[in-house]
This record gives structure tokens, C-alpha cells and sequence, in this order.
């Protein structure tokens, strides 16, 4: 029913063999169905929103290692819409999979392959949501988990569900992609399976957020998808999924894709905007939204053909304004996110005073992580609690009640 495919040059692989890049050529894979064998229909689609609701569009065949990923949210932005301009601005709240991020999505397909492919242990290298998510399914599944981390740029939310799940966690002194490097030569030489984005499995997974988000409106289509853009998974992945299912005739045509970076992490934004045909890798990435802290994001490839097909943009974003966009969130629609989360949003108001957003568009912000992933850069950008004496008096005073004394 499908096989890989190299992106690059065309080469074919079964879906039995354990391979990440072509061996031909280097190049990303993708995986292809025989699409003339797959019947489905909007009423085959009925029920509930859930990750496994697709199936007939995922490459595995045997029972899925799951958590009941998916069926996440969609939130109305009435607050943030108004003050922009925007009557149907909307988030789709991916923090309320079970490790609290879209990771999910990609880890039930990509543990339950693992399963199929007869691996018996699985690794990634992660900015922490993916270690978190893999330390989760993989104790689903009952196999042994390993996962690189940059030292002292992770988390600490992340770091501790990764440990209290079992995985072996392992601190380089070095950034992500060096982390990547290392996990795959890893991987490679010890037949340990990977679970990083350049696993083309993983992809199908998260491409049930598109799938998700067309459904969840009737399967009319929004205007456009505004993402946060780091290792560029998602980008790829909603793409390529909503092209599938316009192939299919289930949808007539596919939304905008829109990535957003932070400033000091964009290759793929910057190749956007110049019109340059690959990105330029930035050798030390730096941002708040420690998610999206990847200078060599390695979907770059197919994220900039997704944007370009789909007659899409990206944008870059300061950490000032994603920290801006997490309060009005959380403070003005009650959505309380990650700072890389918050991205899409920062994004969506930028774009919508610019104008390249105009006032009659559907857009839906993907919103990729929860909030208690990261409590400490919560608490710096926060007020601190108010302290008082132990007195009702006190505490009136402070939060502004003041009484009439009688004469």
C-alpha cells in the first residue's frame, strides 16, 4: 500500500527496510501510498477527532501503541482577533496531548513502526518535547529509550518527564544539531531506531493535525496555518497531509503555510524572504522558545517547498514579541502555552498588521506545546506573588480594597 521515496532523486525502498535518507543520494524520503488503493470519503471520516480516526492515511498495520493522542482543541482568539482585525482567528491547542505537546502525534506512529520493524530500542536528539513525548510512548510500548539533550538549554518540564518516564538521558556539551548528529550516528551503528523528524514515519503522524483542523470545520478549508517553525516537522507534515486528502477529493485545496522562527534561530524564514533556493544554517541559534532553538533544521527542504507550494509565507518574530503573545493568551483568552507555542501567535499579529493577513481570512494559529513545559521562563516574565501578613485587612489593601472608616 505505500513505499519510501526519495524527494531528491526518486529512489523507492519497502516499507520493511530500516532507512532514514537515501542511500543513493542523501536525500529526505517521504512516504507514498498507492493512493488508487485507498477509498475514503467524508463519511468514512465520521466520529470523533483522534489521531488513529485516520488510519487508512497512516503506514502501519498492526495495533498502535497509543494514549489517545489527538482530538485536541480549537480555541476562538475573540480577544486577540479583535484588537487585530481578525473575525476568525483561531489555535489549535496541541499542549493538551497526553505529554502535552504535538510530539504525540508523531511518537504513537513512529514507537508502533519501531514495533512493526521488530526494533528493539528506540533514541532522538530533542530541544526537550520529543524526548519528553518518546520517554512517554516508549514506556507504552515496553522498550528501552535514549535521548540526547544540549546541556542547560532544555526545559527543565521536558527534562523531568523524560526521567520519570525511564529514559536514559544523556547531556552533550554542544547545541541540538549536534545533538542530531551524534543520536544518528548512533542509531545507525548500533540498530538502535530513530524517532527524530527526519524519520519519515514520525511525519504521518503529525500530519493529523491538518487532518484534524479541516475536519473540525466541515472540512471547509482554512485560509492558512500559522506554525511555529523549529526542525520544520509540522510544516512538512500538515502539507503534505492536506495535499493527500485534496488528492482524494475530500478537500478542494490547501491552505497557506506559514512558518514562523524566532529572529535569532530562522534559516528557513530568511530563505523565505531572500527567494534563495536552500537555507543558510545558522551555526549558533539563540532564542527564548528553547523548541525552536535549530540553526539546521534538517525538514528545511520540504518546509520550503510546503510554504512555496501552498503560496504561503514566513516570518521572523522577536523574543519580546513571542513572550508578548504567550501573556495575551493566556491573560486574554485563558490558552496557556509554551513560549515557542506562542510563535504562531506572535506571528499572526505581525503578519496581520503588515497586511498580509487580510481582515476576511480563516486562520488557524497552531499552538504546540503547554504551558508547564517551561515554568521557569514563566516566572521570570511574570510578576511575583504579592506577600502579605496573615491579616484580612493586609490582603485587601492588596489587592486594592479600600474601605470607608466611620466617624
Amino acid at each position: 500500500m505505500y513505499h519510501l521515496e526519495c524527494i531528491k532523486c526518486g529512489a523507492k525502498y519497502g516499507p520493511d527496510e530500516v532507512i532514514y535518507t537515501c542511500s543513493k543520494c542523501g536525500g529526505l524520503l517521504d512516504v507514498v501510498y498507492d493512493y488508487s488503493e485507498i477509498s475514503l470519503s467524508r463519511e468514512d471520516l465520521k466520529g470523533p477527532l483522534s489521531v488513529w480516526k485516520y488510519k487508512a492515511l497512516l503506514p502501519v498495520s498492526r495495533e498502535p501503541v497509543t494514549l489517545k493522542e489527538g482530538g485536541t482543541p480549537i480555541y476562538h482568539l475573540r480577544s486577540i482577533g479583535k484588537e487585530v482585525g481578525l473575525k476568525e482567528a483561531y489555535a489549535k491547542h496541541e499542549g493538551m496531548n497526553p505529554s502535552g505537546s504535538f510530539k504525540d502525534r508523531g511518537m504513537t506512529v513512529g514507537v508502533t513502526k519501531a514495533l512493526e520493524l521488530g526494533m528493539k530500542s528506540v533514541a532522538c536528539a530533542s530541544t526537550g518535547n520529543t524526548s519528553a513525548s518518546l520517554a512517554v510512548y516508549g514506556a507504552r510500548a515496553g522498550i528501552p529509550v535514549i535521548v540526547l539533550l544540549p546541556a542547560g538549554k532544555v526545559a527543565l518540564g521536558k527534562v523531568a518527564q523524560a526521567l520519570m518516564h525511564g529514559a536514559k538521558v544523556i547531556s552533550i556539551k554542544g547545541n541540538f544539531d549536534d545533538a542530531l548528529r551524534l543520536v544518528r550516528e548512533l542509531c545507525v551503528e548500533n540498530g538502535i531506531y530513530l524517532l527524530n523528524s527526519i524519520n519519515p514515519y514520525r511525519l504521518e503522524g503529525q500530519k493529523t493535525i491538518g487532518f484534524e483542523i479541516v475536519d473540525y470545520f466541515g472540512w471547509e478549508v482554512p485560509d492558512r496555518i500559522i506554525l511555529p517553525v523549529g526542525n520544520a516537522g509540522n510544516v512538512t507534515a500538515i502539507f503534505k497531509g492536506l495535499s493527500e486528502m485534496k488528492r482524494l477529493g475530500i478537500i478542494d485545496r490547501v491552505p497557506k503555510m506559514t512558518g514562523i522562527q524566532a529572529e535569532g534561530s530562522a534559516p528557513i524564514a530568511k530563505a523565505i524572504k531572500s527567494g534563495a533556493a536552500s537555507i543558510t544554517v545558522e551555526e549558533h541559534p539563540e532564542t527564548v522558545a528553547t523548541a525552536i532553538r535549530i540553526g539546521d533544521p534538517v525538514n528545511a527542504v520540504k518546509a520550503l517547498n510546503a510554504i512555496r507550494a501552498s503560496g504561503g509565507t514566513a516570518e521572523t518574530v522577536t523574543d519580546e514579541e513571542i513572550l508578548a503573545a504567550q501573556k495575551m493568551l493566556a491573560m486574554k483568552e485563558g490558552i496557556g502555552v509554551e513560549p515557542a507555542s506562542a510563535a504562531s501567535v506572535a506571528g499572526l499579529i505581525k503578519l496581520r498588521r503588515m497586511g498580509v493577513i487580510e481582515k476576511d481570512e480563516r486562520v488557524v494559529c497552531v499552538v504546540t506545546g503547554h504551558l508547564l513545559k517551561d515554568p521557569e521562563t514563566v516566572i521570570k516574565n511574570c510578576d511575583k506573588p504579592i506577600e502579605v501578613e496573615a491579616t484580612k485587612e493586609a490582603i485587601e489593601r492588596a489587592v486594592g480594597i479600600h474601605r470607608l472608616t466611620a466617624h
